[in-house]
């Protein structure tokens, strides 16, 4: 073991061998908060759902869905009004149907726990004109508690006429947003899983404002060149574990932004996308705070990145105490990442010193596996806020050609640990 850059030696390293002691049983001290463990945090999520009585069981045919191609909105609607109105009602979506909704709000607060069950398909409307009211939104469940949304059924957002029409695959066209395949506002002890949710028209899975969410066994779909698709995008929500889930998308696999407090990602199939991503942060000299991040046991093949932290310049706010352990990386380019500036537009970004987000305690753990780029550890942090407290600990990151080994780049980092083996060294 070895170690360089004193300054840390007395604050950080503790800092990590007590979060390290602390991973098997969830309860990740992270300076001013904690990551509770799951019983804690899901008490009544894992309770709630079918009561022990027989619950009522609402089915959308009931309600006059035919899944026969025409529109199926107001049926829907009504379902999930009776539904709302019940106790622990059970909303049930046919299997071996495909039913075709425009935008649809389901909102809340209902009577009691809710389980809808999706066995079947939803397919969005493909003409962009029914999205006139809010171009952004497809699906929206909106303050709703105590609901679960499960199934082995299919979303599918339909999205090719977005993606033809994005600015990013033709670049004499206006950048416009598209909608978000399904996104949860505002909602509190949220479980989500079994779903197939594919070819959304921008984001699929968004979790927005929310308190308390288990997503688990979810396969994300899309193809490889589909224009911002991310996988799952978790904004300004606390407590959310996110597990056991495949997505192989266009974008960010995972993409995790401002508001975010206490996110555990484990056991992610990653792959093609863009890898799973802090950020961006700060754009517009924004204020971002995201803090208490873990991913644990990640696969990520082909990837345009591997673990990212991307901030904008002339932001403020920070995003600290986050940890990546335990990752197979395999043909991903730039495997370890953190880009303090980061720019995403046409034009090149002016340059902007005297505020920055604040990178801090950041921690990459047992990471192994193939760079497809030349660095396989690229660290470009901020001249005006230099990266603080970050550690390297076991790495092994070989070349995935017959180039020789990859290199690494750390620019203005302060107080950099490296413990075990680290390939290739800052």
């Amino acid at each position: 073991m070895y170690r360089t850059k004193m300054s840390l030696y007395g604050h950080v390293v503790p800092l990590f061998i007590i979060l390290s002691s602390s991973l098997s049983c969830f309860s990740i001290a992270f300076d001013d908060h904690i990551l509770i463990n799951n019983d804690d945090v899901f008490p009544r999520l894992y309770k709630m759902g079918v009561p022990s009585s027989s619950p009522k069981i609402v089915n959308v045919d009931h309600f006059g869905a035919k899944g026969d191609g025409t529109d199926d909105s107001q049926a829907f609607k009504k379902a999930w009004k009776e539904a709302c109105a019940s106790k622990g009602a059970v909303l049930v979506v046919p299997k071996n149907r495909i039913y075709h909704l425009k935008p649809i709000t389901f909102s809340g607060p209902c009577s009691s726990n809710l389980t809808m069950k999706i066995d079947g398909t939803i397919k969005a409307s493909n003409r962009p004109s029914d999205y006139n009211k809010d171009p952004r939104h497809w699906i929206v469940f909106e303050n709703i508690q105590n609901v679960k949304v499960q199934g082995g059924g299919t979303i599918n957002g339909n999205g090719q006429i977005w993606w033809k029409n994005s600015c990013k695959i033709n670049e004499s066209l206006p950048c416009k947003e598209a909608p978000t395949a399904i996104t949860f506002l505002g909602c509190e002890n949220l479980g989500v899983s079994g779903l197939r949710i594919k070819n959304s028209q921008q984001i699929h899975l968004s979790f927005q404002k929310c308190v308390n969410v288990r997503a688990w066994n979810l396969l994300v779909v899309a193809p490889e060149n589909s224009p911002n698709t991310d996988g799952i995008h978790v904004t300004g929500t606390q407590n959310i574990q996110i597990m056991n889930s495949v997505i192989r998308t266009g974008d960010d696999c995972i993409s995790i932004v401002s508001g975010s407090k206490n996110v555990k990602v484990m056991d992610i199939t990653c792959g093609p996308g863009h890898g799973i991503s802090i950020g961006s942060l700060g754009k517009g000299k924004s204020e971002a705070l995201v803090s208490g991040v873990s991913v644990t046991r990640a696969k990520l093949s082909g990837t345009t990145n591997g673990v990212r932290i991307k901030t904008w310049q002339g932001g403020s706010g920070y995003a600290k105490n986050i940890l990546f352990q335990n990752i197979v990386m395999h043909n991903v380019s730039n495997p370890i990442i953190i880009d303090q500036n980061y720019c995403d537009q046409n034009k090149p970004c002016n340059e902007q010193g005297g505020s920055a987000v604040k990178v801090q305690n950041v921690w990459y753990k047992n990471i192994k596996g193939t760079s497809a780029s030349e660095i396989a550890i690229q660290l470009d942090c901020s001249k005006s806020f230099p990266c603080k407290g970050i550690v390297l600990q076991d790495i092994n990151l070989a070349s995935d050609s017959s180039d020789g080994q990859p290199k690494a780049s750390c620019i203005n980092v302060d107080g950099l640990s490296s413990w075990g083996k680290v390939s290739p060294p800052c």
